[in-house]
């Protein structure tokens, strides 16, 4: 319901209990009439009737037949219990809709020179292995969420953390010093973080086999896992790395440059970008200074063995690693010094996303607790925007045994299917060879994203790639091939409407689309409050469902009658544009012909 039409039903309201003016306006509530029921928009009588004494029905009765006698906009009302129900006269809709249908950007709040600023972190990978199927939900989600809390207004930059240093990143070093032969992504034909990945893999499977031969010569599992030759060079290089050592760093850059190069492609192939990048290597000394300054007030202990922790139990919470007891970093120490160099170079910053699955729940209530206990007033405006994991039909990925899904392999096998199914139609025989592999990479794209966001961030989700590419139910395709006909259909409708102002009725197929697209700006808005693609995702299915039922059963182009065919046009462009619209902040492309 728009703003004006809600504060115009609450005057009414005002006027019914002219005794109690103050009081009773703020206790209207209004809510979407249930599917079940008739009605456009509900009265909640039940707040009311601490203002007068009468029954819930009686009183929903005298307020329906005075909103009807005095407002244009009620048609007619009935009453359930105690929720009345409201229907919307004809009027109301057309004007509505005059309103909205010139609007290109209905539903998006434009950004100014002073909005709001607001980060949003996503991927954030490690550089000792390529994006996964666990990192596109994480790319898809964060950008998802940029692109909505930019439609509500908000000035939003897009960041990630590269995670390109640490005891992971010398696995893969150490593993390539021993067994990769001067391998490189020329020589092999492997994309640099798949070359990198590679021996990542490989380090675990030798590191396996120590552990095994040192427990056969009698040492503990848990004892050899410590002391296995492979982990300690791996360990003696993260330290020569802290050290500056010229050889551990020169190598360390160009494997990372591999990484980097592979990563950039992948990106560009699920079309998600950024506005800036910040490395743990840069940022991991930072926080050892935020450490020092925690010791000083005495917010943080050290140990006998030298390790720095905060006390977070009176929290609730346990004591928590700040710093190992040979001085190198954690995970912590690099978010303390991230959080607060971003605030530096964005003083303006009003807030912060960190997009990062839900294993790292707990991470993120202490990294918000130990910088409010820091006294930095910024604080409260951290978000951890958790998400479940991804699952195949096999089971759970593990990156140290190779079992992970390539995010380059899925998007490839799923571009082959798209193609399979898009030549099963035959309708692309009139596109150049070049054009049809652009569509089957925009379904596929589609119907990834779709497939991952219309999930609740929080839910765990079982990604079956044969159930997402499908031209029928709830999926991207099936929402890319409805707009396709829309456009199919504007194409042989000609010029666009000049005017529909001659309609005075509306047939009930078109209220429900109308009903659908007034709709879009509180789900942007909602969308945008609580982070979360998958509202967008649903309402998109909806509308195209509900425009779907109205195109089988009312004849646009055929009607007879000028105005009314010039509205119907006018409906089916409007639908496509928010359909557009919506695709847009999901990151899906919607494509004219299928």
């Amino acid at each position: 319901m728009s703003q004006a039409l809600n504060d115009q039903l609450k005057s009414i309201v005002q006027q019914f209990f002219a005794t109690q003016l103050e009081v009773a306006v703020d206790a209207v509530e209004f809510q979407a009439t249930r599917k079940e029921f008739e009605g456009d928009i509900t009265i909640v009588v039940f707040p009311l009737l601490r203002f007068v004494k009468m029954k819930p029905e009686v009183l929903g009765t005298r307020l329906g037949d005075f909103l009807v006698e005095t407002s244009e906009e009620v048609e007619s009302f009935n009453v359930v219990k105690g929720f009345l129900n409201l229907v919307l006269s004809d009027a109301h809709y057309l004007r509505t809709f005059e309103e909205i249908y010139e609007d290109a950007d209905f539903g998006i709040t434009k950004v100014t020179a002073t909005a709001p600023v607001v980060m949003v972190e996503f991927s954030s990978p490690n550089t000792n292995k390529p994006l996964h199927l666990g990192h596109i939900r994480n790319n898809l989600l964060g950008y998802s969420v940029a692109k909505i809390i930019e439609a509500t207004g908000k000035n939003v930059i897009k960041t990630q953390i590269i995670n390109d240093r640490g005891i992971h990143i010398c696995k893969s070093m150490v593993a390539w010093q021993l067994f990769g032969a001067g391998e490189t992504p020329e020589s092999t034909g492997l994309k640099g973080d798949q070359l990198v990945g590679k021996y990542y893999v490989k380090f675990d499977q030798e590191y396996k086999k120590e552990i095994a031969q040192l427990v056969k010569e009698g040492t503990s599992e848990a004892e050899a896992a410590k002391i296995a030759p492979l982990l300690l060079k791996a360990q003696s290089l993260l330290l020569q790395w802290e050290a500056n050592d010229p050889e551990t760093r020169m190598l360390w850059e160009k494997m990372n440059g591999w990484v980097y190069e592979g990563f950039s492609q992948t990106y560009k192939r699920l079309g998600v970008d950024f506005n800036s990048y910040y490395y743990e290597s840069e940022t991991y000394l930072l926080g050892k200074e935020i450490i020092e300054t925690g010791l000083a007030q005495h917010i943080f202990y050290k140990k006998e063995d030298g390790s720095v922790w905060v006390d977070l139990t009176e929290e609730g919470l346990d004591e928590k690693l700040l710093l190992r007891a040979d001085g190198t970093s954690v995970y912590m120490t690099q978010d303390l010094g991230t959080a607060q160099l971003r605030l530096k170079d964005t003083p303006n910053l009003s807030g912060m996303v960190y997009t990062v699955g839900n294993e790292q729940d707990y991470h993120f209530k202490v990294l918000f607790l130990i910088l409010k206990k820091l006294g930095y007033a910024w604080a409260s405006s951290l978000y951890h925007l958790s998400y479940g994991m991804v699952d195949l039909p096999s089971g759970k990925m593990k990156s140290r045994e190779g079992t992970v899904v390539d995010a380059d392999d899925l998007i490839d096998g799923m571009t082959a299917e798209a193609q399979r199914i898009s030549q099963a139609f035959g309708k692309l025989e009139g596109l150049p060879p070049h054009e049809q592999q652009e569509l089957y990479h925009t379904i596929a794209m589609g119907a990834l994203k779709y497939y991952i966001l219309k999930v609740d961030p929080k839910k765990r989700i079982l990604f079956n790639p044969e159930d997402s590419i499908d031209f029928n139910g709830n999926t991207g395709p099936f929402i890319q091939y409805t707009h396709a006909r829309i456009k199919t259909l504007l194409k042989k409708a000609g010029a666009a409407p000049q005017s529909f102002f001659g309609v005075q009725t509306l047939d009930s197929k078109e209220k429900e689309v109308m009903k659908q697209l007034f709709r879009f700006p509180e789900t942007v808005l909602l969308a945008g409050e609580q982070y979360s693609p998958a509202l967008m995702a649903n309402y998109l299915f909806d509308l195209v469902k509900t425009f779907n039922t109205f195109y089988q059963n009312v004849t646009v182009l055929g009607s007879t009658d000028e105005a009314q065919r010039n509205l119907r046009i006018a409906l089916s462009d409007k639908t496509a544009k928010v359909i557009a619209q919506g695709c847009a902040l999901l990151g899906i492309n919607v494509p004219e012909q299928m």
